[in-house]
């Protein structure tokens, strides 16, 4: 039963589709055309669309991209109707970055703008709940950088393509700060047994406390800690 439903099987629809052998040939041709507009495009976008990808460039690749795929292989679209989204993209996209540059709000609505994440070692609790970043994604990307606590940290800040820069403290005026090394928040205290600085596991804002009860962090109300670093940042 299988032996015959494999003989009987249309191969030639399944790598054809309802095209025939011949238009293997015009979709060669089609992709060459289209990759040659697709590098045309880029050009004349210039480097800022294609090094720097905000919200607003991402959509202009996307929208290139889906003008270029569907002629490349589907028979019933015309390259010149592609070719005319190519055109009417670009022209959107140079009027658009021309009135970017004449008026500041028209800015951040299209690309957004650059927040502070954290602030002489502390997170700015308000400004990190408006981006969708998980503390564990940015603790990863801290430490690629080098950064063991955010005592080290004077400024880190999230720019419009979404990097994150940071401006370090220099090595006398490190202080304190909430350890972001791997497990080293998994075993948060409320009462401290030793005297000694401690970070609250939310914010990490940092303070010297004497044996007892921590007590709620002042800075976001929060009632865990963990042992603060004030390690050297090593370059």
């Amino acid at each position: 039963m299988l032996l015959i439903t494999f003989l009987n099987f249309n191969w030639k629809e399944l790598f054809l589709g309802t095209e025939d052998w011949g238009f293997l040939m015009e979709i060669v041709l089609r992709t060459i055309i289209m990759f040659l507009t697709i590098i045309v495009s880029l050009r004349v976008l210039g480097k800022r669309g294609v090094k720097q990808l905000s919200i607003f460039e991402l959509v202009v690749i996307i929208g290139l991209g889906s003008a270029a795929g569907d002629p490349m292989f589907y028979k019933e679209v015309g390259i010149v109707s592609s070719i005319i989204v190519f055109v009417v993209i670009i022209i959107l996209y140079s009027t658009i970055t021309f009135l970017i540059g004449r008026f500041k709000k028209l800015e951040n609505l299209f690309e957004g703008k650059a927040i502070c994440l954290i602030e002489h070692g502390v997170f700015a609790i308000e400004n990190f709940k408006k981006e969708n970043l998980g503390s564990d994604e940015f603790f990863a990307e801290l430490r690629v950088k080098g950064i063991s606590h955010l005592g080290q940290i004077e400024f880190a800040i999230e720019e419009v393509s979404g990097e994150i820069s940071v401006f370090f403290n220099e090595d006398e005026k490190v202080k304190y700060g909430l350890p972001i090394m791997l497990n080293s928040l998994d075993n948060p205290i409320q009462n401290i047994l030793v005297s000694g600085h401690f970070s609250c596991t939310f914010c990490g804002f940092t303070e010297k406390k004497e044996v007892g009860s921590a007590g709620n962090c002042e800075n976001c109300g929060k009632k865990n800690w963990v042992e603060a670093s004030n390690k050297i940042r090593v370059t």
